[in-house]
């Protein structure tokens, strides 16, 4: 008998999709990420991930863009060892373990109560790895973190969920707190009618429960935020269909991959950004 994850709440629920999907990258024989904590912790859980219905686009983006936060946290890391990371709504994320920064840095992992409890259980302890118990939507969120060092902060997969003035709380709070650092995360683009009948409509189950807690249609312009939080600095927007780890993808899906990237709309359909403050 695995772990149960029946305390999960709806919202939390979502972080079993991103935990398979990085396992079952992981047991590709040319993985983009070889996360193999995602497969230990798949293996662990008692649930039904192949009900899940993920497909392999699926698979290769969560991979490739966790892989792209991963490279801006190292990168961040290694100018500024006295560093720490915030990994908003972590949920399952082995970041830490994954990039393996210098021990002068501290990782805080910010998420809702169960999945924190779960991840806990699940990864190995580290005393510069720090599980700090909070919603994002509350303004205090980050009231237990050190505001007085380089903050990299990465949200993979989170701002979906929420709603535009949450996700703008965010952003203000993000400089009202830290006193300098960049703040990391995916994002889709804008969400069309197309998008949105497809998590409706598509019998999977990871498009049902996505779909039901999707918060936000989503931005084009990535100086969109600016409007949230001036005292940002929109410093990259880069594209997962641009990057050379689409080489590893399956051949019909890396070809189409390669041609939505061609046009800045389809290019801005899954993208990291990142801005400075």
């Amino acid at each position: 008998m695995g772990i149960a994850v029946t305390s999960l709440t709806p919202v939390e629920q979502t972080a079993l999709l991103t935990v398979y999907a990085r396992a079952l990258d992981n047991r590709k024989p040319r993985s983009i990420l070889r996360d193999t904590w995602a497969d230990a912790a798949v293996a662990a859980i008692d649930y039904d991930f192949a009900a899940l219905g993920v497909q392999t686009s699926v698979v290769c983006q969560t991979a490739l863009r966790a892989k792209m936060l991963d490279a801006r946290v190292s990168a961040f890391t290694a100018a500024h060892p006295d560093a720490a990371v915030v990994d908003l709504g972590g949920g399952l994320d082995s970041g830490f373990y994954r990039v393996a920064p210098p021990p002068t840095v501290d990782w805080y992992t910010v998420d809702l109560a169960a999945i924190s409890a779960l991840r806990d259980q699940m990864l190995p302890a580290n005393p510069h790895s720090h599980t700090v118990v909070a919603s994002v939507a509350e303004t205090n969120w980050a009231a237990t973190i050190p505001a007085d060092r380089p903050t990299m902060l990465v949200a993979d997969g989170l701002f979906a969920f929420l709603t535009e003035p949450v996700i703008a709380g965010v952003f203000r709070s993000v400089t009202a707190h830290f006193h300098r650092g960049e703040l990391a995360f995916n994002d889709y683009g804008q969400f069309g009618p197309v998008s949105l009948a497809a998590f409706k409509y598509l019998p999977q189950k990871m498009f049902k429960d996505v779909g039901s807690q999707l918060g936000y249609a989503g931005f084009k312009d990535a100086r969109h935020p600016l409007t949230w939080n001036p005292r940002m600095q929109l410093v990259e927007e880069a594209s997962l269909a641009h990057q050379p780890e689409v080489d590893l993808f399956p051949r019909v899906l890396r070809i189409a991959t390669r041609l939505t990237g061609r046009t800045r709309a389809g290019a801005r359909k899954a993208r990291i950004l990142r801005y400075r403050f």
